[in-house]
């Protein structure tokens, strides 16, 4: 394959994952960053979870720059188990506007609708009930639930709360885990900030901290971890959303932790919190990156502080 079908038409994809010289095209975007290896490739046919738009009837994704739905049946970015149920899931009778994430779990699919009509019809229930999803939730109510999704992190299953964050896929979730534990090698008592369902909670023994999943909960926008608290620990592990982590660095760059593992989804706050804690006396030692989100635009990246 030298081109995606579905490339230019639907808006899925910044780049061209398959023709040859996407790499070239992707990794220019992060030329001058400094990253200290080569990066991590994900790969076509992998992706766990899809977000899908609906509106008057059609699924699918928004054609690039407009609000117009182009129908999806098959994506060759995601797992075979997504693409078996797309065709499927066009043909339900959809009401009103909004977003369908259909995720892969241990177990089973789930799907948790996001719609601007606030109840679903029996029509939508009895359509859905024949397609074998584990659970559906239509606004964060149950429609049908045949059994609790459970997502695996290493050895630690969890379960999995309807819409709840993911990495995109397991290989890039478990590179990005070993690097972590590899770089937090030695530490006798980590933290992990933001920690969501616990994908390096468990696997580090580490205190997890988030608003929602498997730790204490604490929403660490309000209400950061002081730089007193912080300092009972010898490395900090922090995966924020998209939004970073602004009140929380200023807390760390008043510590005394050694350690700073910080894994980021947004290049431009990663930055301005990075900022943060080298003029504090951080040095950054070193930097990787992921394309995890196989055609988007969007790099995680991986960085290592240290003082």
């Amino acid at each position: 394959m030298k081109t995606c079908p579905l490339f230019s038409i639907c808006g899925g994809c910044k780049y061209d994952f398959a023709a040859d010289d996407y790499r070239d095209k992707k990794i220019k975007l992060i030329d001058s960053w400094g990253v200290s290896d080569a990066p991590f490739w994900g790969k076509p046919g992998c992706r766990r979870r899809v977000d899908l738009c609906f509106a008057d009837g059609a699924l699918g994704f928004f054609q690039r720059g407009t609000k117009n739905i182009v129908p999806v049946k098959n994506c060759p970015l995601v797992v075979p188990e997504i693409n078996a149920i797309l065709p499927k899931l066009a043909d339900l009778p959809w009401n009103g506007a909004g977003s369908a994430l259909v995720t892969l779990c241990d177990n089973g699919l789930d799907m948790a609708v996001d719609s601007n009509v606030p109840y679903f019809s029996k029509e939508f229930k009895d359509s859905v009930s024949k397609l074998g999803f584990l659970r559906v939730t239509w606004n964060g109510v149950t429609v049908i639930q045949t059994e609790q999704p459970k997502i695996t992190f290493k050895n630690k299953t969890v379960d999995y709360p309807t819409g709840a964050f993911l990495q995109p896929t397991v290989e890039s979730e478990n590179a990005i885990r070993n690097l972590v534990l590899d770089k937090a090698g030695g530490a006798k008592h980590t933290v992990d900030l933001f920690c969501g369902l616990g994908n390096f909670t468990f696997a580090l023994g580490a205190d997890g901290f988030d608003i929602a999943g498997t730790g204490v909960k604490r929403d660490l926008f309000k209400k950061p971890l002081s730089a007193k608290t912080l300092n009972n620990y010898d490395c900090i592990v922090m995966d924020p959303p998209r939004a970073g982590a602004l009140e929380q660095s200023r807390e760390i760059a008043k510590s005394n932790v050694p350690r700073v593992i910080y894994v980021s989804c947004n290049p431009n706050t990663f930055k301005r919190d990075a900022d943060v804690l080298i003029k504090s006396g951080y040095r950054m030692t070193e930097l990787r990156a992921f394309d995890q989100f196989v055609g988007s635009e969007h790099w995680e990246l991986v960085a290592v502080f240290e003082k």
